[in-house]
């Protein structure tokens, strides 16, 4: 019989190791706001310690939109396809 150890990738333990890999001198901000379709959903920016940084495009769940701000902000560029602006 085999057993499977591993623990489940819950919500909060994705935010905690997406959190854990953003380095410290980065900016975090995440916010649930409503979208066009007046939908309260998730959206959030990092930014590089060179580049301001950029809102993501909103999400259903805060890891989601923290991981879509993260990658890319990591790829130099940002995900602001909808509705996205500077944090400033």
């Amino acid at each position: 019989m085999s057993h499977n150890y591993a623990m489940p990738l819950t919500p909060e333990r994705r935010l905690a190791r997406l959190m854990a890999r953003i380095p410290d001198d980065w900016a975090v901000r995440i916010e649930k706001v409503a979208d066009a379709d007046a939908v309260l959903r998730w959206r959030a920016a990092v930014g590089l310690p060179d580049a301001p940084p950029q809102w993501s495009a909103f999400h259903d769940t805060m890891p989601d939109a923290l991981e879509a701000a993260w990658k890319a902000a990591r790829a130099g560029r940002s995900d602001v396809s909808q509705g996205g602006r500077p944090i400033g």
